[in-house]
C-alpha cells in the first residue's frame, strides 16, 4: 500500500489480497517441536525417571557443563540472601516494589470454599485447598528474567503452596545474583542449579536430592516445553508456552513512536516473536514505519528484533476499529495493546487476549514488570481458551456432598431410576439398601 511506506513491517489491507494467507501465517506460528527434539527430551525424561540423582547430575555436566553432587546442588538460603544484599538499592526497591504489586493484585485472585443446603436438604459445597508443593522452572543460560521469579512464586505463595521448588541451570558463571534476590524476595523455598529437560523430570518424578512436585509452572525453550508436555499427568503443569506477541489495536490519534517502541519491545525478546499492528488509518503506518527504522538503528538487541520483524512484524490496514478488534479476536494474542483515544470503549469488544492493555500510557511493558497481574499468559492464540498464570493455578477444588435420610427418601428413587438405567445395579443397590430395599429392584420403569 503506498499510504503505508517502506519500512520493517509487512503491510496488508483488509480485506485484501495476501491477507487471509498472512492472517492463517501468525494463527500457525510458533515453536514446532521436532521428531528429533522429542526423541531426545524422551530419553532424558526416561533416564531421570529410572535413574534419579545419577541421570540428573550426567545430564547436568553434559548440558551445562556443571558437576554437581547431592551437597552442591542445592542453593544455600544464605546466598540468596546475601545476593539481595548485594543487590544495587535502586535495583532492591525496583525488585521489591514489583513483588508488593504482584502479591497484592493475586491476593483479589484467591478463591473461597463455599457450602450450601438445597430444598431437598442435601448439604453441598466446594472446599478449596493449595497445592502441598508446586516446582517452579527459572530461565537462565545466557539470559536472566528476575521478574519471572516474581511471576511464577508469589501467586503461589499467596495460594498458600505448602512448599514452592524452584530449579534453574547454573551454567559454568553460576546462577544470575538478579535471579537469586529475586527467589528470596519471593519466598522460594529451595533452590536448585538444574535446569533443562532433566530438571522437569525431577520435579515430576522425584530424586534423592529433588522432591517430586504437584505442578510445574515456568517457561523455557523447546526442550523444557517438550519436558512438560510429557510429564503431564504424572505432575500438572500451567500451559506450553511458545514466541511471545504483542497485537496493537490503534486509531488516528495514537502516536507513532509509542507504537514503534512497544513493537520493538515485543520484538527484541526473540526472533520468533510477533509483533503486530492493526489500524484503520493507512497514515499511522507509514509513519511507524519510519519510527521503527529510526529506533531500531539504536536498539542494543537490534539483530534479534530485526529478525522478528523481517519474519513476523505485520501491519493490517481495516476499514475501521470494529472491523480491527475482529481480527484482534481472531489471533488471540498474548499481548492486546488498545492505542486509542477512548480504549474502555473497545474493551467489551475483547474476546481473545491474555492481557488488555487501556490507553498510551499503559505499555505491555508495564505489565511485564510491576503493574500486579502476572505476565506468565497463553500464546500462539491459546487465549482463546486459556487464562494467565494466577492463584487459581496453585489451588484444586474438593466437591462436598451430605445428604439425610429425608434427602434420600426424596431424591434415592431417581438415583435408582438412573442408575438402573446404566445397567448399574449396584450403584442402585447402594441407595436402595438405604430406603429399605433388599436387592436390585424387579420393577424397573
Amino acid at each position: 500500500m503506498a499510504a503505508a511506506g517502506q519500512g520493517p513491517l509487512a503491510v496488508y489491507a483488509v480485506p485484501g489480497r495476501g491477507t487471509e494467507a498472512r492472517v492463517a501465517f501468525l494463527e500457525g506460528r510458533g515453536e514446532r517441536i521436532s521428531g528429533d527434539v522429542e526423541r531426545r527430551v524422551r530419553t532424558i525424561v526416561d533416564g531421570v525417571r529410572r535413574r534419579g540423582d545419577a541421570a540428573l547430575f550426567a545430564y547436568t555436566k553434559r548440558f551445562d557443563g556443571v558437576a554437581l553432587t547431592s551437597r552442591t546442588v542445592e542453593v544455600p538460603r544464605r546466598e540468596m540472601a546475601q545476593a539481595e544484599r548485594a543487590l544495587a538499592p535502586g535495583v532492591r526497591r525496583a525488585l521489591r516494589l514489583a513483588a508488593r504489586r504482584i502479591e497484592a493484585f493475586h491476593r483479589r485472585q484467591r478463591p473461597a470454599s463455599w457450602r450450601f443446603r438445597d430444598a431437598s436438604g442435601a448439604h453441598l459445597g466446594q472446599l478449596v485447598r493449595p497445592l502441598d508443593r508446586a516446582g517452579v522452572y527459572i530461565p537462565g543460560g545466557t539470559a536472566a528474567y528476575p521478574s519471572s521469579v516474581l511471576m511464577n512464586v508469589v501467586p503461589a505463595k499467596v495460594a498458600g503452596v505448602g512448599e514452592v521448588i524452584g530449579v534453574t541451570p547454573a551454567g559454568r558463571g553460576g546462577i544470575a545474583p538478579s535471579v537469586l534476590a529475586a527467589a528470596h524476595i519471593a519466598g522460594v523455598d529451595r533452590l536448585f542449579r538444574i535446569g533443562g529437560a532433566q530438571a522437569v523430570a525431577a520435579l515430576a518424578y522425584g530424586t534423592r536430592t529433588v522432591p517430586r512436585v504437584d505442578k510445574i509452572t515456568g517457561p523455557g525453550n523447546a526442550y523444557v516445553a517438550t519436558a512438560k508436555r510429557l510429564v503431564f499427568g504424572t505432575v500438572d503443569i500451567d500451559m506450553i508456552a511458545g514466541p511471545s506477541e504483542v497485537l496493537i489495536v490503534a486509531d488516528g490519534s495514537a502516536r507513532p513512536d509509542f507504537i514503534a517502541a512497544d513493537l520493538l519491545a515485543q520484538a527484541e525478546h526473540d526472533p520468533l516473536a510477533a509483533a503486530i499492528l492493526v489500524t484503520a488509518s493507512g497514515t499511522l503506518v507509514a509513519k511507524v514505519q519510519a519510527e521503527l527504522t529510526a529506533q531500531l538503528a539504536r536498539l542494543p538487541r537490534r539483530t534479534i528484533a530485526r529478525r522478528a520483524l523481517r519474519r513476523q512484524g505485520t501491519a493490517f490496514v481495516t476499514r475501521s476499529l470494529r472491523e480491527a478488534m475482529v481480527l484482534a479476536n481472531r489471533l488471540a494474542p498474548e499481548h492486546l495493546e488498545l492505542a486509542v483515544r477512548r480504549p474502555e470503549r473497545l474493551l467489551d469488544q475483547v474476546r481473545h487476549a491474555g492481557a488488555v492493555f487501556l490507553g498510551e500510557h499503559a505499555p505491555e511493558a508495564f505489565g511485564d514488570y510491576l503493574a500486579g497481574p502476572n505476565h506468565i499468559l497463553p500464546t500462539g492464540g491459546a487465549a482463546r481458551f486459556s487464562s494467565p498464570l494466577g492463584v487459581y493455578d496453585f489451588v484444586k477444588r474438593s466437591s462436598v456432598i451430605g445428604a439425610s435420610a429425608a434427602t434420600l427418601r426424596r431424591l434415592g428413587p431417581s438415583v435408582m431410576q438412573l442408575a438402573e438405567l446404566e445397567g448399574l445395579d449396584a450403584h442402585a443397590v447402594a441407595v436402595g439398601v438405604r430406603l429399605g430395599y433388599n436387592g436390585p429392584r424387579k420393577d424397573r420403569q
